[in-house]
């Protein structure tokens, strides 16, 4: 041979070089790892459609945390279920709202570990939507009143990171302002910019019992056809103060997660939601795939699109084999 053709090959030539060359890396700093925190005690209930996911009461949630800061997680995200749920979602901002008790816990527990609350009204309605209902219509700016409510009660109790998912126009500008003039303007939004209608939510609306009693989400989560709302729905947020951006769901959204961190320069966060994590374990469990191998493959290919961080059931796990990998 002449060798006009590139050798490719002599960079795959062995373990050592393939790592010499690697492009893309994962660290367990990485992961924000969800919790479902729910009233009552004695409580650990596995979400059957989730298999390693569980319903956690306050007297078992100290020992999930002690684990995920054993395996070096340093961020988790709360969802909260309560034990009483009414049309305008008073627990979602009540000061002794169980978000806001496992809060005050984790920070007292674990006060190095960031705590990011998830500030919606879904599984606290009990409509299932997330806002303010009104002859079947969600009321935006109705809405974003109990939203703010939700964020300063949220930050009251020691939360790190607001983030919020509702979707509502102008919910960003909202709790922005809400939260300065509450003298917590050092609290960062991570703003859920880019929520799409997705039936990957399925498994986490079992967990948190928040399916819609009627109708859709679909007047205020995007349309999964749409590629270029994303990017107005993001330069909506970055102008009105988000400090994050995410993508949700993930693995079939990877080439909306390239063009945001193509577009925008603050931390961006891709969530590998509930019915992406529920396919691999349901497939592993049947025995056709190798889990770690694929879970890996796939978190290593969310941060290759682009995110910086990953929201991701999977992350005891990976944080146990990335430590298999040191």
């Amino acid at each position: 041979m002449n060798g006009t053709f590139q050798r490719h090959r002599r960079l795959r030539s062995s373990a050592g070089m393939r790592n010499l060359v690697r492009e893309t890396h994962l660290h367990v700093e990485d992961f924000i790892y969800p919790l479902f925190v729910v009233e009552g005690s004695g409580v650990k209930e596995e979400v059957s459609s989730m298999p390693g996911v569980y319903n956690l009461s306050l007297d078992y949630l100290k020992e999930e945390i002690d684990e995920v800061v054993q395996l070096g997680i340093q961020s988790v995200i709360l969802f909260g279920i309560p034990a009483h749920k009414d049309p305008i979602g008073t627990e979602a901002y009540a000061t002794e709202g169980i978000v806001q008790q496992a809060t005050r816990k984790i920070k007292e527990w674990a006060p190095q570990l960031i705590v990011v609350a998830d500030t919606c009204l879904c599984e606290f309605t009990d409509h299932g939507h997330c806002g303010v209902i009104s002859h079947g219509d969600v009321l935006n700016d109705p809405s974003l009143e109990l939203l703010v409510k939700t964020a300063v009660s949220q930050a009251q109790a020691g939360a790190d990171i607001i983030a919020p998912s509702n979707m509502m126009d102008g919910f960003v500008a909202a709790i922005r302002v809400g939260l300065d003039e509450a003298g917590f303007e050092h609290i960062p939004i991570m703003s859920y910019a880019v929520k799409y209608a997705s039936k990957f939510y399925g498994p986490f609306r079992d967990a948190a019992n928040s399916a819609p009693s009627f109708g859709d989400r679909k007047t205020y989560q995007m349309d999964p056809a749409n590629r270029r709302e994303a990017l107005r729905e993001a330069a909506s947020d970055i102008a009105e103060g988000a400090d994050f951006l995410m993508v949700k769901p993930a693995l079939a959204y990877m080439d909306i997660i390239r063009d945001v961190r193509d577009r925008f320069d603050v931390p961006l966060v891709a969530y590998n939601v509930s019915g992406e994590y529920a396919m691999i374990k349901a497939a592993a469990q049947n025995g056709w795939i190798d889990e770690k191998g694929i879970t890996m493959e796939l978190l290593v290919g969310l941060k290759r699109a682009g995110a910086d961080l990953i929201i991701t059931y999977s992350a005891k796990d990976a944080a146990r084999w990335l430590k298999e990998l040191d």
